[in-house]
């Protein structure tokens, strides 16, 4: 049986990587999986700094793993609105697809600074529960571990976005 293919995202915070996972889903027909809404359910409001995210992040990773191999492996596109903004991130990617010989593709959305934090800011008025952590601060903290994919990494890119 063919495998699934995998999707996951790279771009800074506010650059459109949950707004373009909905529509590559979409496009794919694929199970759609965001970690925000993840992180929201298993652990409601307990996420309130990066510290806090790191944690949390990493509690859930190895059982999504195992789910999205196995998707994958029935032949199921999947399309991970997770964020693979650094080496680290992008490794566990990696090793989902790479443990059980699926296909894969990288979408690295590069924008400027400047619409990353117009769309944050869009994104606090529209979701008032997210003014708490959708900040500018947040955005340039974060923005310090960012680092764009590189070609030695070995995947599968597609760039997208003004900057591309």
């Amino acid at each position: 049986m063919n495998k699934g293919k995998i999707v996951f995202f790279c771009g800074k915070m506010g650059a459109g990587k949950t707004t373009k996972s909905k529509s590559v889903a979409n496009d794919l027909n694929a199970i759609l999986l965001s970690e925000d809404e993840w992180l929201a359910s298993l652990y409601p409001n307990s996420i309130k700094s990066l510290e806090d995210y790191v944690k949390y992040s990493n509690l859930i990773k190895p059982q999504l793993k195992k789910l999205v191999q196995d998707i994958l492996s029935v032949g199921s596109n999947v399309v991970m609105d997770f964020p693979g903004n650094t080496v680290s991130q992008r490794n566990w990617f990696k090793e989902i697809y790479s443990e059980i010989d699926a296909s894969h593709e990288l979408i690295y959305i590069n924008v400027s600074d400047d619409i990353c934090l117009a769309q944050i800011n869009k994104r606090r008025s529209q979701q008032p529960e997210r003014s708490a952590t959708d900040t500018v601060e947040m955005f340039h903290n974060m923005a310090r571990y960012f680092e764009a994919p590189d070609v030695n990494e070995g995947f599968n890119v597609k760039i997208v976005g003004q900057n591309a």
